[in-house]
């Protein structure tokens, strides 16, 4: 029998967490074994139970005052602590931007392999997992397997779907680690300004590329989102280079999958494009019946985005209200 036995979920981020757990029961059926979440934090009774109802056989819970706020020494501390006693096969951790700088740490501490980022994960051998993710800046997807057990992997927001809620019953365990102190101290947390929803959350897109020369114009697109209840986004340039926006779609930013993409005078570098590969539906707006969006769009409107937006805002209108 196998040192290693279990599969086991965690991230700090909660929604995030019950996606996991629906791919964690797929991976944990497949190998008759049990799916255990790991809950950090303080006064986290609530998601313990939350994590039961959406598949989890098992939860250990650290509640402790000290993990209130994410500190990497801190939460590594617990990871190690759990994972080293009790030997998962399979561990998967959410892709955030404190998950991925976890998981590595993580990994490292344990001498084992760490794949982030990824797009796919299935049972390919007794015990065995296959990984896919993208590679060399989106133009190409590579195959992984591990070597080494843990099977460390991080998994972005979305990728998965989130399972139903269904009242089940399963095993909280209160289990006490030894927290490092960390090497930093907090001394203020602000908020950061940002929009009522998260883009990776966003059933519809309305995004803007280099086609808008002028701010004034983002109000165009701003119009066709309110119309369909869309949320607004946009590619790199728009906010590295011209800094309208705090936050882009992209490989290096956020990655989507709503149900309709609308990129309005995006070009559709390889970048961008492996940022909204999984949108159901995509619409290109764009003078340059060439230009690569194109190729991936399902729909294509070749004209001038000033004139083009608001024609299709008032169409949208009609439909809508008729």
């Amino acid at each position: 029998m196998s040192e290693y036995e279990g599969v086991w979920v965690f991230s700090e981020n909660q929604p995030l967490m019950l996606e996991l757990l629906g791919k964690g029961r797929e991976i944990a059926d497949k190998l008759q074994t049990e799916l255990t979440a790991i809950v950090l934090g303080s006064g986290v009774k609530e998601k313990a139970e939350e994590a039961v109802n959406y598949g989890a056989d098992k939860v250990y819970v650290v509640d402790d005052p000290k993990l209130e706020t994410f500190q990497a020494e801190r939460y590594l501390s617990a990871l190690a602590s759990l994972t080293s006693q009790y030997k998962p096969e399979t561990f998967l951790i959410g892709s955030t931007k404190d998950g991925k700088a976890l998981a590595a740490r993580l990994a490292t501490r344990l001498n084992t392999g760490c794949v982030t980022d990824c797009l796919q994960i299935e049972v390919t051998s007794e015990k065995g997992l296959t990984a896919r993710k993208i590679v060399y800046g989106g133009n190409a997807i590579a195959t992984i397997t591990w070597r080494t057990k843990p099977q460390i992997a991080t998994v972005p927001p979305r990728t998965f779907e989130k399972p139903e809620f269904k009242e089940r019953k399963g095993q909280i365990i209160q289990v006490e680690a030894e927290l490092e102190e960390p090497q930093t101290e907090k001394v203020e947390v602000k908020p950061l300004e940002v929009s009522q929803v998260k883009i990776e959350e966003a059933d519809v897109i309305v995004s803007c590329g280099r086609g808008f020369e002028k701010k004034e114009d983002l109000a165009l697109a701003e119009e066709l989102a309110k119309v369909l209840n869309a949320q607004v986004g946009c590619s790199r340039p728009l906010a590295e280079d011209r800094k309208w926006f705090s936050e882009w779609i992209g490989l290096s930013g956020h990655k989507v999958k709503p149900s309709l993409y609308i990129a309005c005078g995006i070009s559709g570098v390889i970048q961008h494009v492996a940022g909204i590969r999984d949108s159901k539906i995509i619409v290109a707006i764009n003078t340059d019946e060439n230009a690569p969006i194109v190729e991936m769009a399902d729909y294509i409107i070749v004209g001038d985005i000033h004139e083009m937006i608001p024609a299709i805002t008032e169409a949208f209108k009609k439909h809508l209200s008729a």
